[in-house]
């Protein structure tokens, strides 16, 4: 190995225990980049492929470059050398995802362009610097040609513990330990020390003056963050699946008005519940019988005359987020029976601590995948209603929307049970939502589309309240601006495009919302 005689770095060498860290690093780092991403791109296919693709992609190219330079130069500097800059790179992840928060994406670039030009920008880098590292190990360790094979499959071996272990460690555990910002910079500390251990095997001078310029490098780095606030909290909590913010102010005059509430003095104060970058629910924690959110509007309205007929009416919520239909239905109808099935416990325990779910008696919560808990409960439970709340925005669990689950939500279904669901798409584009129709009525004899806008046709993006029932349902309640579609005028909007049932096994949605998501984003 080529180093000085005796040092403590040859001594204590172990090219298994360092290509574990790197690589352990690189899977960090990779979980942690769908994380950050999220406030600003969402969660979707799109953000997840590139993700991996660019990391995969860096890792290659790292491969190929560190071949080459372990060829010229392999070496203990050489090695801490790429550490140094593993670390760097690392930490500027954290000041490009703000500098690029609000960059205007050229028009003629598609979505998926857009994020991966994103996330190329953010992380490839690091990906690509760490990849250079195990050649350079390969060939430190590379003292025996007779054991050529022998020594690159332990090296390998162990490469791919560390990605194993790093990626367990991020999912299971560091992510809703730490938070984000915490792990990359923890990551960056692992990286930095690796680098001053490299470094540093020379005589005293030279390793003070290394050590000097490589603390300066990191420390002036982690300093213009901080003064830029790169590591202020960008979250009130995050959790495995989500950063969860709530803002407060007052409400504004018109909602006001519009809601009717009997209020003395200053205007109550509307919470907002926004799940990375989507605003997913408004509560007023003194009137819980009080509904903003136009679809929320919607489905007390569709519900009504089933209410009047079932004083005990039995809902069972796909998605819980702000809780405000739960509670909305235990004010109204204080003899319904109210389960939610919220898949994140942090949205649950903010809904607690801030949405006053706290004391709640008839809401039964449980943090658990919907479909999940929906196939433990089947042949117990028959609902009157059943609420599809978690589709927010373009932000969509695939799962819930396909042919086999609303098969299971037909057979959790009281016979005159009405399942009721709000999606977001385009107006006139609406693919997404013209699949999710079709699907339902492959499964429901009436399905009924309610759009909560009346200009929905010219409308860039709308929010619709879909009503499947086995019955035919009574909306006679529903006075919203974006009445219930007539049926001739529904499948003129279907047999707009091809139809397309959604199923476990093909379930493009991602690909039917980008055109309206990239609309969105240059609105």
């Amino acid at each position: 190995m080529p180093t000085r005689r005796g040092s403590l770095r040859q001594r204590l060498w172990n090219p298994h225990a360092v290509v574990f860290v790197s690589s352990f690093c690189i899977m960090v780092i990779e979980l942690v980049a769908s994380r950050l991403t999220a406030p600003v791109l969402g969660v979707s296919l799109y953000t997840w492929t590139s993700v991996i693709g660019v990391i995969m992609a860096g890792i290659a190219l790292g491969n190929y470059t560190g071949g080459r330079l372990a060829d010229r130069w392999a070496s203990m500097w050489l090695l801490g050398l790429l550490f140094a800059l593993a670390a760097l790179f690392s930490l500027s992840t954290l000041g490009l995802r703000e500098l690029l928060r609000d960059i205007a994406w050229p028009e003629w670039l598609p979505l998926m362009g857009r994020v991966l030009a994103y996330i190329t920008t953010v992380f490839f880098l690091p990906g690509a610097v760490l990849g250079c590292i195990s050649p350079v190990i390969v060939r430190l360790s590379m003292t025996d040609i007779s054991r050529s094979g022998t020594t690159v499959g332990r090296i390998y071996a162990w490469s791919t513990v560390g990605s194993i272990a790093g990626t367990f460690a991020t999912g299971f555990f560091l992510i809703s330990w730490f938070g984000t910002k915490d792990i990359i910079v923890g990551t960056v500390g692992i990286l930095g020390f690796m680098a001053l251990w490299f470094v540093t095997d020379a005589p005293w001078r030279t390793a003070v003056a290394r050590a000097a310029v490589l603390i300066a490098a990191l420390a002036s780095t982690y300093l213009a963050l901080d003064q830029a606030e790169v590591f202020a909290p960008a979250c009130l909590r995050e959790t495995n699946y989500f950063c969860i913010n709530v803002n407060e102010e007052p409400l504004d005059e018109d909602r006001l008005a519009m809601l009717d509430l009997d209020v003395e003095g200053d205007p109550p104060i509307v919470r907002t519940l926004i799940l990375d970058r989507l605003v997913h629910s408004y509560t007023l924690p003194d009137y819980p019988g009080a509904l903003i959110y136009g679809y929320e509007q919607t489905y007390a309205e569709v519900i009504r005359p089933l209410a009047q007929e079932t004083p005990n009416l039995s809902a069972f919520f796909i998605g819980g987020g702000g809780y405000t239909f739960p509670r909305y239905m235990e004010e109204t109808y204080p003899n319904s029976e109210i389960i939610v099935a919220e898949i994140d416990p942090g949205v649950t325990q903010i809904a607690r601590d801030m949405l006053s779910l706290e004391g709640s008696e008839r809401i039964q919560a449980h943090n658990q995948d919907a479909r999940t808990f929906m196939k433990a409960i089947e042949g117990e439970n028959r609902f009157d209603l059943i609420f599809g709340d978690a589709f927010n925005d373009f932000s969509v669990p695939y799962h819930l929307t396909t042919l086999e689950f609303s098969q299971l939500v037909d057979r959790l279904l009281a016979p005159d049970g009405l399942y009721v669901a709000n999606i977001v798409d385009g107006g006139q584009r609406g693919s997404f939502m013209r699949a999710f129709v079709r699907t339902q009525q492959a499964v429901f004899a009436h399905v009924e589309v309610i759009p909560t806008i009346a200009s929905w046709r010219e409308a860039p993006r709308t929010t619709w309240v879909i009503v499947a029932s086995q019955s035919p349902p009574d909306l006679s309640s529903v006075q919203r601006p974006g009445t219930p579609l007539p049926d001739q005028e529904l499948e003129a909007y279907l047999a707009m495009e091809e139809p397309l049932v959604l199923t476990d096994d093909y379930v493009p949605v991602d690909n039917l919302l980008a055109p309206v998501f990239a609309d969105s984003e240059r609105g």
